[in-house]
């Protein structure tokens, strides 16, 4: 069976949102499925930004980042859940992407651009909410954040393959969050 890490990545800490129940029912899906998982929420973590090239390769790691390095580490499979925020993934995913991916731990600073990655062998799932129609996120604005965190982030550090779970009209009266906890339920069952 996987070790599945979900990284919860809603900003608002103060109080549950869609993202929240989300991670939960992937979660669930996964234990039922016989699955070990670890969770992170990254509101509830210290997560200051680098401000300097030097402080990034260089800098000291926070305990908070090295308990998250550890368990990244010991993932096969790491699940992003987040709401778009300005057509972005939200300054704090950012930030912990930032700390987390230290050249030596995510990848080799001296290595080839394209085969730096010390992160391969594991799988990835990005789950994005967001109050557009995917459909208009994916073909209107062409996924440009979406595909700077696939491409630049998550693949420039070897995790492969990376699956995608777009959910669109959040908050409109049309929207059907118990369909999208269901899935969740069936993607963490099968740690997908």
């Amino acid at each position: 069976m996987a070790k599945i890490l979900i990284i919860q990545a809603h900003p608002d800490g103060a109080e549950r949102h869609l993202c929240h129940a989300l991670a939960d029912a992937y979660a669930e899906g996964a234990q039922n499925g016989g699955h070990d998982v670890s969770r992170l929420e990254l509101a509830r973590m210290d997560i200051p930004f680098l401000t300097s090239q030097k402080e990034q390769e260089k800098g000291v790691v926070g305990p908070a980042i090295s308990e998250a390095q550890d368990l990244i580490r010991a993932a096969d499979h790491i699940v992003f859940v987040f709401p778009l925020w300005l057509g972005e993934m939200p300054a704090l995913l950012k930030a912990f992407f930032e700390q987390v991916a230290r050249p030596g731990f995510a990848y080799d600073l001296g290595g080839s651009p394209l085969r730096s990655g010390l992160l391969r062998g594991k799988s990835a799932r990005i789950v994005i909410t967001m109050g557009m129609p995917a459909f208009v996120y994916r073909l209107y604005y062409g996924s440009h954040s979406l595909k700077a965190m696939k491409i630049g982030i998550l693949r420039f550090v070897g995790i492969a393959p990376i699956r995608l779970t777009l959910i669109g009209m959040v908050g409109s009266k049309r929207f059907d969050g118990g369909s999208w906890l269901d899935e969740m339920l069936r993607l963490g069952r099968m740690a997908r």
